[in-house]
């Protein structure tokens, strides 16, 4: 007699929702949340997007790995994600949560009785910080022109050292270029209240992926994304590896090295920037990477790299102020503990 396949199914897939306010209207606004749970337990990891809404591509990137995920199951593990953490700012395009004007990833841990951006944050970082996961990776975007890299955020002092050097290990995982934060006294504050440093400060590892341009999709982008994410969780033998190369090549020079964030030199003039080197180049102290000239076509400034370090990307804009970033740089002489 056929009693029917009674073979448990790999993985469960689940899309809810968490809810966040409810408008003049009565209308809930929610955020969605992604799970797919292997019948096998092991780590979990999240990940999260859009924080910043013009910076969407990090939806397309969850989604991607989801529909990679419902056709080559977990082997062991949950993969937990908010794909739209300002869906306000992501219909209006807007960084900023468009009805308050704050930046919701300057608002972390949360405030369950503060602004709306404060509300939002405590949802999600409570979410997330509860679960008790092995890794939170969340997904930005950066210049237009620009490569994708693993973003770490400043050590947080000797007592964290271990959880630094976790932190360096996942991003090493990706594949991707690894960049240490710009360091500075108020760099350091602004930072310990985005979900990644909030998360840091509980003993939670997490690091920022910054996967190439705002506004749009770039399916390049995405598929880096997708590679990056997929190696880390090879790494955690939660899924099999995948063969291939990313489209933005890491050069060999920088593979699995933290380099440190600058953007300086910055512009000294006013003009129309033309620029000498693209995101992925290599240049040497003194190279020339960028030249500024008036209206009438005269050179104004030349500038030059600081330090042998590699392009991470350049300004959306050709118009030239004085102390505005020109280029983007990771620092080649980064040799942090």
């Amino acid at each position: 007699m056929d009693r029917g396949d009674n073979r448990k199914k790999p993985q469960r897939l689940r899309f809810s929702f968490l809810k966040i306010m409810t408008g003049p209207d009565l209308t809930p606004r929610r955020l969605a949340l992604m799970e797919v749970k292997s019948i096998n337990p092991g780590p979990r990891v999240w990940l999260t997007g859009c924080g910043h809404g013009d910076e969407v591509g990090g939806i397309a990137v969850i989604q991607e790995l989801f529909k990679r995920l419902k056709k080559e199951p977990l082997k062991q593990g949950i993969v937990q994600a908010f794909p739209l953490m300002n869906p306000t700012g992501f219909e209006s395009s807007s960084r900023l949560i468009a009805l308050t004007k704050e930046d919701l990833n300057r608002s972390f841990p949360g405030n369950p009785m503060g602004s709306l951006a404060e509300r939002i944050a405590d949802k999600i970082f409570t979410a997330i910080a509860q679960s008790k996961p092995d890794l939170v990776l969340d997904l930005h975007n950066d210049w237009i022109r620009s490569m994708p890299y693993a973003l770490i955020d400043l050590p947080l002092g000797p007592r964290h050292r271990a959880l630094h050097e976790k932190v360096k290990n996942c991003a090493r995982k990706t594949g991707l270029v690894m960049i240490h934060e710009q360091e500075s006294p108020a760099n350091r504050q602004e930072l310990g209240k985005t979900l990644t440093g909030s998360l840091l400060r509980y003993e939670i590892p997490a690091l920022v992926l910054e996967l190439g341009e705002a506004f749009v999709v770039n399916e390049d982008n995405v598929a880096d994304g997708v590679r990056a994410i997929w190696n880390l969780l090879a790494s955690l033998d939660m899924t099999a590896a995948l063969p291939g190369e990313f489209n933005h090549r890491v050069p060999d020079r920088v593979k699995g090295r933290p380099l440190a964030y600058s953007h300086q030199p910055v512009s000294s003039s006013s003009g129309i920037v033309r620029f000498l080197a693209r995101p992925g180049d290599l240049v040497k102290k003194g190279q020339r990477f960028a030249r500024v000239y008036n209206v009438f076509g005269k050179l104004q400034e030349t500038l030059s790299a600081a330090g042998d370090a590699l392009v991470l990307g350049h300004s959306d804009s050709s118009a030239a102020l004085p102390g505005a970033p020109v280029m983007a740089f990771g620092n080649l002489k980064e040799d942090r503990p």
